[in-house]
């Protein structure tokens, strides 16, 4: 079951990628040869990758400490991109993307939210969520971007799923960013809330979503339309929520690539 908080654990009742034959040095180099699709869908090959990030941890103004995973290219800084996790919590999969990204030359900084928690059950990241203090997670997305503003090339954008598509707006709204990505977050603001909004924003939305449904979105471009922020674009897929995310029930392959397509191409559009 998927809802506006997130996706039960069952596993995917679909294909997944296949892995045809894995050069296991090569990929230990650089997972250069493998699609990112079928990094994330084996757990064995997203482990592998999200051990070639570093351990990240800096301090708020207020007492609270950003935690999370950083990926560099290989040029060792550029623009940067602010992965925000599900409401299960930072794992291997949002770490292989943040690595994925790093590939592709940009500073990657998959944050955890949760501070070192996971959930592992339906229950368990629904208390983890409803336990999380607002104010201090906003803090600390604001810190990390600064933090990344000021160690990358200057430009920033925001990538969250589910929970984390919600607080990659969240943090648009907290502090100027460069760029927006929503893949199937909560969206329902209104146009006051969106005046402080600076950035471009790409959403992801799944039409058999019955939680991030066509209300929701359209609300949220009504109230972009009011609030005078024109720079936006909302994709549909015939998927449902969590179409994105290989371990869940509701993986899409071909909308998830078609996603992924258009997300980077807006990363390299705003960000270069």
């Amino acid at each position: 079951m998927c809802d506006i908080n997130g996706c039960g654990s069952q596993k995917s009742n679909k294909p997944l990628p296949k892995v045809t034959a894995l050069d296991r040095r090569q990929f230990s180099l650089g997972l250069a040869s493998l699609p990112l699709a079928t990094v994330l869908a084996y757990p064995d090959l997203a482990k592998a990758a999200s051990h070639m990030m570093e351990d990240f941890s800096l301090p708020t103004a207020n007492g609270h400490t950003v935690t999370g995973s950083l990926a560099k290219p290989k040029g060792g800084t550029g623009p940067a991109v602010l992965l925000i996790h599900e409401w299960w919590g930072l794992n291997d999969q949002i770490r292989a993307v943040a690595h994925e990204l790093s590939e592709m030359g940009y500073l990657a900084l998959a944050i955890d939210l949760y501070d070192g928690q996971y959930g592992a059950t339906r229950d368990e990241a629904m208390s983890l969520m409803k336990g999380m203090d607002e104010a201090a997670a906003t803090e600390k997305l604001v810190t990390a971007v600064n933090w990344l503003r000021a160690n990358g090339s200057g430009k920033v954008a925001t990538m969250g799923w589910c929970f984390g598509g919600g607080w990659s707006l969240n943090t648009s709204l907290a502090t100027p960013v460069d760029a927006t990505v929503i893949y199937y977050g909560r969206v329902n603001k209104s146009a006051a809330d969106l005046q402080s909004l600076s950035s471009p924003v790409l959403g992801h939305f799944g039409t058999l979503d019955k939680s991030i449904n066509k209300d929701m979105v359209n609300g949220f471009e009504a109230a972009l339309k009011e609030a005078g922020k024109t720079d936006y674009t909302n994709y549909w897929y015939e998927a449902d929520h969590a179409f994105a995310n290989p371990t869940g029930s509701r993986y899409d392959e071909k909308d998830a690539a078609l996603a992924w397509t258009r997300t980077t191409s807006f990363l390299k559009e705003h960000l270069g």
